[in-house]
């Protein structure tokens, strides 16, 4: 393959990424916990945990390791502070509040020209190849968008996109290298939301449009901690991509595009699984002491 050199020969993946899909819920919960705050806190992360947007307490509570009494009082209690949202008769949401947490933690994570100059050095360090950031997308389901990048004086009209191909080929986490580098560290119900969408009919020759296929992705790069795209999202471009963590959770992830007809860059997996170390550090520590 010209462009990039598929794992193996290049390196090992970073002891950082090899985490499970599950991310940390319950690993952070302390087996026999029964102060009020930790029953909160279980009924939060339980809804990380469950399949869909609205649960019952029942449901709730068995996710969350706690009966059912305690669940539905710690729900109402969450409605009034708008953690919890009541969606018809006995189902829940998270709320407002949960939500403008999460964008608040999100807003102060990543300094910008921190994060442009790791980009800067994966350029350079691959000969040129355009490098991108991307994170979750807050809207619009599990979705991608990105955030930043490092292409030069490339006005990427050369990637031949389209705005609508934009739109849809590049927020997919089911297509492409850096899609498939986040959704290998979701939760298993997104996991299996994203792979139950279509496959995306603008996207690339190389697209991974069969389901065996994708979970086998997802699997071998929980494994070697990176993503190879074969001109999956655009015909003439392969890619490679690598999880950016944030304390043990999936944040996004870093990507580098490479001509498919272009020379072989031994050290593009080294130089884009380093850049996503980088960036993973500098949101924090990704390992903490339990």
């Amino acid at each position: 393959m010209a462009g990039i050199v598929r794992g193996g020969e290049t390196g090992v993946a970073m002891d950082m990424h090899a985490v499970s899909a599950e991310g940390r819920t319950g690993e952070r919960v302390r087996a026999g916990g029964t102060t009020h705050a930790e029953r909160v806190f279980r009924v939060q992360q339980a809804f990380l945990k469950l399949r869909g947007r609205t649960h019952g307490p029942g449901e709730l509570a068995e996710a969350a390791g706690l009966d059912d009494s305690a669940v539905h009082r710690i729900l109402q209690s969450g409605i009034y502070e708008g953690v919890f949202d009541r969606v018809g008769r006995g189902m829940y949401q998270l709320g407002t509040t949960a939500a403008l947490v999460g964008m608040q933690a999100m807003a102060h994570t990543l300094d910008r020209h921190t994060a442009r100059s790791i980009l800067l050095r994966l350029r350079a360090a691959t000969g040129g190849g355009l490098a991108f950031l991307y994170t979750l997308a807050p809207f619009g389901g599990a979705q991608r968008q990105c955030v930043d990048m490092a292409v030069g004086d490339s006005d990427l009209s050369e990637l031949g996109m389209t705005p609508r191909d934009v739109l849809t080929v590049t927020r997919s986490l089911r297509i492409g290298a850096s899609g498939r580098a986040i959704l290998a560290y979701l939760p298993r119900p997104l996991q299996e939301r994203v792979a139950a969408e279509p496959a995306v009919a603008e996207a690339g020759p190389g697209a991974l449009v069969d389901d065996g296929a994708l979970w086998d992705s997802l699997r071998e790069i929980r494994d070697q901690g990176y993503a190879i795209g074969l001109e999956e999202c655009i015909a003439g471009w392969n890619a490679c991509a690598a999880p950016v963590m944030w304390d043990g959770w999936v944040f996004g992830a870093v990507l580098v595009l490479l001509p498919a007809a272009g020379p072989t860059h031994p050290d593009v997996i080294d130089a884009t699984t380093t850049a996503a170390t980088q960036l993973s550090l500098s949101l924090g520590p990704y390992h903490r002491v339990m």
